[in-house]
């Protein structure tokens, strides 16, 4: 009956070629209009799972109630902690009133509130320690602000020495400072600029890259019909910093991640490339539909037919999911890869038809008939293997599965409707000799003289490399999906690294002060939590004494800091002549002594004296170096000296809203201990963070149960697949040795594949995983071609010309992959690499495996 169906519609569309090829090229054009019209891409990778999982329920619970998934997040780095809180002071001073690009905008971890209580944050023991040195630095601080020159700075320099000489200050003691000094002054006469940190300076310990890094939140206002909807928001931040002059005055850059710019950068990787991967995959899809085909209205009549099927599917996929996916995009090349297969399957019986029988419209029939079952067949068979994943909770694939499917079946239809009638009308020559590989006959030999050993082997070693699977490793990072080398990728795996910026928190939400005190306490007793926060973190505790020794170091400081008047500029000539007096003191007070201090001296007097000899313009250089972040650390200290008492109703409203929401959800924040950048140490943190909190949430969680879903997923719909496949071969075949014949040599390929991905150190991964459905798509179409052949009893399948079509679609397919694999997009990469690798195996399967497992036909009357 399918063969009967199959024939009356070649026969049909052949008679009225005219009216079939008219109608499929208008519906294409129709399908490709609506598909330009409603084209999108979501490259939000965490929309890859379904929504409606109790954990990615309370996601979206924690992104509605914090507003956490639409935001920028920028980055600004520079030379010193004083330049990067400039920087970062001016970009908000000149963003603050844009409304057309930002709804809202806060600095993070700095800002009036933290500048003014940021001591009190600290161990008392710590505030007692830097408040007691107030008093010994009140006299050069005096001096500093009263003169921001390098005549003051040098006054301060002679009063610094002054107490050496009265033995308050070991010499040895001077030599990190005086060498900090030395070498920022040397640079500015070498090089012409140079950057210092008075922070650094009075620092016990070198500065870390977090120390010199300011953060600024945004929440943008995105166009959602553009295909990067904050595009806006991240040039007007760009261009900010360009305006400001980042580099040249605050020796700095500013560098934005967050969800924004990632989806913005996710889709530019996606499209980098896209043009010429394409461009190129045409071309060698070309030469190989030449090589297979040898007949330029063939491949004519089999490329038209291959872009009025991927239209027809491109416009239905949108139809039914709305918008493409980073997975689902991939149907495209799934389409070309599997689709011309049924084209090529097609051409290749007719050409050998039209070698045996010299009539073109007979031929076309005859090629319908040999060609009806199997094609059939491997379109349901393909399609089933896809649409199979459309139960799982893995909406990535599911949607995937489901545009391929139906894409599969298009393929079929436009195969033995509008291909045959484009060949009747372009009517190409008849062939001259006939189609197939004869010399394959010897390997057509050996495989049917050695079947038990070819058999045997093959099993055996697909067998004996199962416990490798042992060792099979699935990434679950979804971070590592994406382009390392994008900014907003690079910005945040820089970021990981660092515990305290929180990149790998875990949340649990509350709705009580009280709860949230109580999930605090739990998860600080959790092993493999390094630190737990709340809205409770930012009251200080201790206050009362730690205001106490503030006031006291205010009473002292303060006047140092606000001196009753400011010196008027000093000359160039008073600035040298300040210089030598400071270099014949630095001098007088090293002598000849050897030590450490002594040697800083005579270093830094060298490069002072180098400094007063030189000219007027690298003197105001180095004055600048030196004053200007001078002048930012005593605003910060005339801030923390005037800390007062915090409270939780006192705490500023932005600092609020990012832990406590307008419905009264309170956020409680914990980080991994160890590794953040290693997948089972974020395992470990997750799982443990779940067993004491089962309803947290946050990054690593969402990296578990990910994981969990995909594993699931593909176990499931494997199961499905193989159950769905099976029973349509049983329902076509009716034998269930004939089934076997077409499902074992699959199997032995997904094992096999699996393996080898052990060996050459390939994971799976979110994207790269779809290969697996893939491989049923594939694996199953071939196999049925042979089996059917096989079954209608005939020989030595190597030289036919179904090997033939089957190798060329198979370079198809290939070309179609490399093209995914040459990505630099690492998911899609991965995925085009172990899509190469699957069709490897499944051919060798095929060609190999298949022909020795079948042996020889049975006898026909059967």
């Amino acid at each position: 009956m399918l063969q009967s169906v199959v024939v009356a519609i070649v026969r049909a569309c052949t008679r009225f070629a005219s009216l079939v090829v008219v109608l499929g090229l208008l519906l294409s054009v129709a399908a490709g209009y609506y598909a330009a019209r409603h084209f999108a891409i979501n490259t939000d990778i965490n929309s890859l799972i379904a929504q409606n999982l109790d954990w990615r329920q309370r996601d979206q619970q924690f992104d509605r109630a914090f507003d956490r998934d639409a935001t920028i997040l920028a980055v600004v780095e520079a030379r010193t902690p004083e330049m990067a809180t400039a920087a970062a002071d001016a970009l908000f001073a000149k963003l603050r009133d844009d409304k057309t690009n930002f709804q809202s905008m806060q600095q993070l971890g700095t800002g009036e509130f933290f500048e003014k209580n940021g001591l009190l944050f600290l161990p008392t023991d710590e505030v007692a320690k830097a408040t007691s040195q107030f008093e010994s630095a009140a006299p050069l601080i005096e001096i500093m602000a009263g003169d921001p020159s390098i005549r003051g700075l040098t006054g301060a320099l002679e009063t610094g020495l002054a107490g050496v000489k009265r033995g308050q200050v070991k010499l040895d003691n001077t030599a990190r400072p005086f060498n900090q000094i030395a070498q920022t002054v040397e640079t500015v006469l070498n090089k012409g600029k140079a950057s210092f940190s008075w922070r650094e300076l009075v620092s016990d310990e070198p500065l870390s890259d977090s120390d010199k890094r300011a953060f600024i939140e945004f929440k943008p206002i995105l166009d959602y019909n553009a295909l990067e909807p904050g595009k806006g928001a991240t040039d007007a931040i760009r261009k900010a910093a360009a305006d400001l002059d980042f580099p040249t005055k605050f020796q700095a850059r500013v560098r934005l991640t967050g969800p924004v710019p990632i989806a913005n950068e996710e889709y530019a990787t996606v499209q980098e490339g896209a043009v010429v991967n394409g461009v190129g995959t045409v071309l060698v899809v070309l030469l190989i539909l030449w090589l297979a085909l040898h007949s330029s209205k063939i491949i004519f009549a089999v490329f038209v037919n291959l872009f009025v099927g991927l239209a027809i599917t491109t416009a239905a996929g949108l139809m039914m999911v709305g918008s493409f996916n980073l997975l689902s995009i991939a149907f495209a090349v799934l389409f070309v890869g599997l689709g011309v297969d049924f084209g090529i399957q097609y051409s290749v019986r007719y050409r050998s038809e039209r070698y045996k029988h010299n009539d073109l419209r007979g031929a076309l029939v005859l090629a319908a008939k040999r060609s009806a079952v199997p094609l059939s067949l491997a379109a349901m068979a393909t399609a089933a293997g896809f649409l199979c994943f459309m139960p799982t909770d893995y909406k990535g694939i599911a949607e995937l599965g489901q545009i391929a499917g139906v894409g599969m079946l298009v393929a079929f239809l436009s195969s033995i409707t509008v291909l045959p009638a484009l060949l009747k009308l372009l009517n190409p020559p008849g062939e001259m000799e006939p189609v197939g590989y004869a010399f394959l006959a010897p390997l057509d030999h050996f495989l049917e003289r050695h079947r038990v050993l070819v058999v045997g082997g093959t099993l055996l070693l697909a067998l004996a490399g199962l416990p490798l699977l042992y060792f099979m490793k699935f990434d679950f990072n979804p971070m590592n999906l994406r382009n390392p080398h994008a900014e907003s990728i690079a910005t945040f795996l820089d970021l990981r690294k660092d515990p305290n910026t929180g990149a790998n928190a875990i949340n649990v939400m509350t709705t009580s002060e009280e709860q949230a005190r109580q999930v605090q306490a739990r998860l600080e007793k959790v092993p493999e939590v390094l630190r737990v926060m709340s809205l409770d973190s930012f009251v200080p505790q201790d206050q009362q004494p730690k205001l106490k020794l503030i006031a006291q170091g205010a009473k002292v400081l303060n006047p140092a800091l606000n001196p009753d008047q400011i010196d008027a500029a000093p000359t160039d000539q008073e600035n040298v002549e300040s210089l030598k007096s400071s270099v014949d003191n630095l001098r007088r007070t090293a002598g000849d002594a050897k030590g450490p201090g002594a040697v800083a001296s005579r270093r830094l007097a060298d490069a002072l004296e180098k400094l007063a000899n030189g000219d007027e313009a690298t003197r105001n250089k180095a004055q600048d170096v030196f004053v200007t972040p001078m002048k930012i650390v005593f605003d910060q200290l005339r801030n923390a000296l005037q800390a007062g008492p915090v409270t939780l109703s006192s705490l500023p409203p932005d600092l609020v809203s990012a832990w406590k929401s307008k419905d009264g959800v309170i956020r409680v924040e914990a980080l991994p201990k160890g590794d953040p950048n290693d997948n089972d140490t974020l395992r470990k943190f997750a799982a443990a963070v779940l067993a004491a909190e089962p309803t947290a949430i946050g990054g690593p969680v969402s990296i578990l149960k990910s994981g969990d879903t995909v594993v699931r997923a593909f176990i499931h719909a494997g199961i499905y697949a193989l159950l769905v496949i099976g029973l349509l071969l049983w329902i076509t075949l009716r034998r269930f040795v004939d089934v076997l014949m077409t499902l074992v040599p699959l199997l032995v390929a997904g094992a096999v594949t699996l393996e080898i991905c052990v060996l050459i150190g390939l994971p799976l991964n979110f994207a790269n995983i779809v290969a697996f459905p893939l491989l049923l798509g594939v694996g199953v179409a071939f196999k049925i071609y042979y089996v059917v052949a096989w079954r209608s009893g005939r020989t030595n399948l190597l030289q036919t010309s179904l090997t033939r079509a089957i190798f060329f679609s198979a370079l198809t397919t290939a070309t179609a992959f490399g093209s995914l694999w040459l990505s630099s997009h690492p998911g899609t990469s991965s995925m085009g690499k172990l899509l190469a690798l699957s069709l490897v195996t499944t051919l060798a399967a095929v060609l190999l495996f298949q022909p020795a497992l079948m042996g020889k036909p049975r006898n026909l009357r059967e």
